[in-house]
C-alpha cells in the first residue's frame, strides 16, 4: 500500500498540471486522499458487501468547494485504480492459469469500481456546484436587490455590490425598467448577454410587473446605443433614466426610469429616456397630484355629454400636437378650419382659460397630459382616438 500511495501520487503530480502546483491542494492533502480512496478500494475488491462510495462523493465534494475541474479530478481517480490494477497484473506476470483468472476478476471488479466511483464522484460533484450556484445566484440578486433600493446600501456593501456585479462602483450607468408582458415573463429575453457582446456589463432583476437592470456605459454618448438596443423588437412599455455617475445613485435612477415608462400611454409599445420629455416625467412622478390638476383645469369639459365632451377633448389635444395649428388641426380631426376655431372658443369660454395666456396653456398642456397618462382614473369612456399614434408620443 506505501508504495501504490506513492506511485500515484508521484503520477498525478507528474502527469496533471492543477495537482503538481497545488492550485487546489496541497501536495500533503492530495498524499492524503489517495490513500483513503486506495484504502477503500482495496476494501471493496475484498468483496466484503457492497462498495462504500461515500469516499467518492466526499471528494468530488470537497473539490468542488475548492473549484477543482472535474475532468481532472475524474483523471486523478483513474489513476489510482489503475495503478491497482497494475498490481494486480505484476502479481499475476507468471501467467499460471490460477493466475489469470485472478486477474480477470480483478480487472473486471476494478472497472466496475471505475464506474461507480465516477459516477458517485460526478453526481456529488455536480449537486454541490449546482448548490453554489444557486448561493451565488441568490447572494447576486440580494445585492442587486439592495443596489435598487437604496437606502441600505452603505459604502462597504457598495464595494461589494460593484465586485459581485463586475460593475465600477464610480462608473457612468443608466438604468432600464421595462414592462413585464406577464408574471415571469421577460420583456428584454437575453439582454444582459446582447449587452456584454457590447462590452456593456449590466445587471437585471424580474418582478411580477417589471424587469430593471442598471446597465455600465463605456461612456455617457454610449445611451444613445443602449437605447437603440432595447428599442428592437420591443414589445411593451420601456423607461430609461438619464446616464447617472455613482452606483450608489442607481435607486434614485430607477425612479426616474419608472417615471419616464409611465410617461408611455398604457398598452402601447415603446422606449423613451427621462429626459427626452420632462413635462411627462413631471406628471408621472406624481400621479395624484397630476390627476387632480386635470380634474380641477378640466373638470367644465369632463362633466359635459360623452359625444360632445370627446370631440372637444380630441380637438384640443389636436390643436397641442399640431403646435397651435389651427390649419394642422382641421386635418388631424377631419373638420373645416372654422370648425376648429368654433370648438377651440368653446373650450376657452367653458374652462375660463385662455389659448393664448402661456400661463393658461401650460396649464392646460400639463392637464390634458395627466389625462392621457392616466385615463382610467376619469372613469370616463374615452375613444380609442385619444391614445395618440406612436409617433407622437415623445412630443407629448
Amino acid at each position: 500500500m506505501p508504495e501504490m500511495i506513492e506511485h500515484t501520487v508521484g503520477q498525478i503530480i507528474e502527469e496533471m498540471t492543477v495537482y503538481r502546483e497545488a492550485q487546489f491542494v496541497s501536495h500533503d492533502e492530495l498524499r492524503t486522499s489517495v490513500r483513503v480512496n486506495l484504502d477503500f478500494v482495496m476494501r471493496a475488491l475484498r468483496g466484503a458487501g457492497m462498495p462504500d462510495l461515500s469516499q467518492a462523493s466526499s471528494t468530488g465534494r470537497a473539490r468542488a468547494l475548492q473549484g477543482a475541474p472535474l475532468p481532472e479530478l475524474l483523471r486523478a481517480y483513474r489513476i489510482g485504480l489503475t495503478e491497482v490494477w497494475q498490481q494486480f497484473v505484476d502479481l499475476t506476470a507468471r501467467g499460471d492459469r490460477g493466475d489469470l483468472a485472478a486477474l480477470v476478476a480483478a480487472t473486471n471488479a476494478i472497472w466496475v469500481l471505475v464506474d461507480d466511483y465516477a459516477e458517485a464522484l460526478t453526481t456529488a460533484y455536480r449537486d454541490t456546484t449546482a448548490e453554489l450556484m444557486l448561493s451565488r445566484q441568490n447572494r447576486r440578486l440580494a445585492l442587486i436587490e439592495a443596489l435598487f433600493a437604496g437606502g441600505t446600501a452603505t459604502e462597504g456593501t457598495l464595494w461589494d455590490i460593484a465586485r459581485m456585479l463586475d460593475l465600477s462602483l464610480d462608473g457612468t450607468f443608466v438604468v432600464v425598467a421595462a414592462e413585464t408582458p406577464g408574471v415571469g415573463q421577460e420583456p428584454l429575453p437575453q439582454i444582459e448577454t446582447r449587452l456584454r457582446e457590447r462590452n456593456h456589463a449590466s445587471a437585471w432583476r424580474l418582478t411580477p410587473d417589471l424587469q430593471v437592470g442598471v446597465v455600465s456605459l463605456r461612456n455617457a454618448d454610449a445611451s444613445r446605443a443602449i437605447i437603440d438596443l432595447l428599442r428592437e423588437n420591443v414589445a411593451g412599455r420601456v423607461g430609461v433614466s438619464p446616464v447617472f455617475s455613482g452606483l450608489g445613485n442607481t435607486a434614485r435612477a430607477l425612479h426616474l426610469a419608472r417615471v419616464a415608462l409611465s410617461s408611455l400611454a398604457p398598452g402601447t409599445s415603446g422606449t423613451v429616456q427621462f429626459n427626452e420629455s420632462p413635462l411627462a416625467g413631471l406628471v408621472a412622478s406624481a400621479p395624484e397630484a397630476s390627476v387632480q390638476l386635470a380634474y380641477d383645469v378640466l373638470r367644465p369639459i369632463l362633466d359635459l355629454a360623452g359625444e360632445e365632451r370627446n370631440v372637444l377633448l380630441l380637438t384640443l389635444r389636436a390643436w397641442f400636437d399640431c403646435q397651435g395649428s389651427t390649419k394642422l388641426t382641421a386635418e388631424r380631426v377631419f373638420c373645416h378650419p372654422n370648425t376648429v376655431r368654433h370648438r377651440l372658443r368653446r373650450i376657452s369660454d367653458e374652462l375660463g382659460r385662455s389659448l393664448t395666456d402661456p400661463a393658461d396653456i401650460a396649464e392646460l398642456g400639463t392637464a390634458l397630459r395627466a389625462l392621457y397618462m392616466f385615463p382610467d382614473t376619469t372613469h370616463l369612456p374615452l375613444p380609442s382616438m385619444w391614445r395618440p399614434p406612436e409617433e407622437y408620443s415623445a412630443r407629448w
